[in-house]
């Protein structure tokens, strides 16, 4: 009788172990960096940026008739949190303390005045003007004074950023502090000043061409 015998298993190669170990540690150690378990590590591995951005092209030109007659600056404290239901937060939610800052800037635009709105009597030493009321542009984020105090993120949000193109967003936060800074212009007398500065200028731009008398008056 003979006995079958049965093949061993091979053993996996010395270079396949090798190769294994140091997979499993850059693993570890990369997400170690993003998980912000091993904050020493990002130090040990020193980055280096290099821009290689193209030039910037010019896409078009406009012409701006518009007076910027007033400039506020606005700080708010932004405190996001995002939750989710029947999760705890350590699990799965975000909290972010924000501080934003940026200018809204208070204009009157001279090119809607009309024949009607300019009057100049025959001797040329009064002039009248009508003038549109001031206006509020777009709130600008400066990123130079802009910048997140702290970040609060589940367990599962973090796991999520290692898969992410963009980590750590702070769109949302950004969005929102551009939104509350453009309320604060619009509650606060930025408009009255830029009306108010707009008046000074004009008056003493007439009074210099030999204008005794300038009136200038805004509306609709």
């Amino acid at each position: 009788m003979t006995t079958a015998i049965r093949r061993l298993p091979g053993r996996m190669p010395g270079w396949a172990k090798v190769l294994t170990a140091v997979v499993v540690v850059l693993a570890v150690l990369f997400a170690g960096i993003r998980l912000s378990v091993l904050p020493g590590l990002k130090d040990l591995f020193g980055t280096e940026t290099h821009d290689r951005s193209g030039p910037a092209l010019l896409e078009s030109i406009q012409d701006i008739s518009r007076y910027d007659a007033a400039t506020g600056n606005f700080q708010v404290v932004v405190d996001l949190e995002k939750d989710t239901r029947f999760l705890p937060d350590a699990i799965r939610g975000t909290r972010t303390l924000y501080v934003g800052a940026g200018t809204v800037d208070a204009y009157v635009d001279l090119g809607e005045l009309g024949k009607d709105d300019v009057r100049v009597d025959e001797d040329r030493t009064s002039a009248t003007l009508r003038l549109p009321h001031a206006r509020l542009g777009t709130p600008a984020l400066d990123p130079e004074r802009s910048y997140a105090v702290s970040k609060e993120r589940g367990l599962l949000d973090r796991l999520g950023d290692l898969f992410s193109d963009n980590p750590n967003s702070e769109q949302a936060v950004q969005k929102l502090a551009v939104r509350h800074i453009g309320a604060a212009a619009k509650e606060s007398e930025l408009t009255t000043r830029a009306e108010s500065n707009t008046t000074g200028m004009l008056e003493g731009l007439l009074r210099s061409l030999g204008f005794t008398k300038v009136n200038v008056s805004y509306g609709d």
